[in-house]
């Protein structure tokens, strides 16, 4: 009788042994994956932003020109610039512009921020007027 309590006390440690060694990395992995679900269930509740990172050039009425990259750009234009922006593919936009206004906006730099309440510039709308008409084409009369 003594035999088997022995014998039932090394089966005892041995599943013990691979329940931690089975379950550790379970739990981890599961961890893991719910932390990764949590990340794309925030990011999915984000409202995208269509135009981040770039220059948006826009008419008075609204029409909207031309998007130019902001890490193209070694100074932004001012108010009063002059500008030539190519438009669409149709041709249609493409001309020489005036810059009327600038506005920025600026976005929180997340949790990685180096100082309290540090932004970044998340997008510029550049309001533009025509500094010449537009030409009319025949098929447009």
């Amino acid at each position: 009788m003594n035999g088997f309590w022995q014998w039932m006390e090394r089966v005892s440690n041995l599943a013990g042994f691979a329940s931690f060694a089975i379950g550790l990395p379970l739990v981890v992995a599961t961890y893991y994956q719910a932390y990764r679900a949590r990340q794309a269930a925030q990011a999915a509740l984000r409202p995208p932003i269509l135009s981040e990172n770039c220059v948006e050039f826009v008419l008075a009425d609204g029409t909207w020109i031309n998007l130019v990259p902001l890490d193209s750009f070694h100074t932004l234009p001012a108010p009063g610039t002059v500008v030539l922006l190519p438009g669409d593919a149709m041709g249609e936009g493409a001309g020489v512009y005036r810059v009327e206004a600038l506005e920025y906006i600026y976005a929180s730099e997340g949790p990685n921020a180096q100082q309290p309440r540090q932004a970044k510039l998340t997008k510029a709308v550049a309001q533009v007027s025509h500094v010449l008409e537009p030409l009319e084409l025949e098929s447009d009369r």
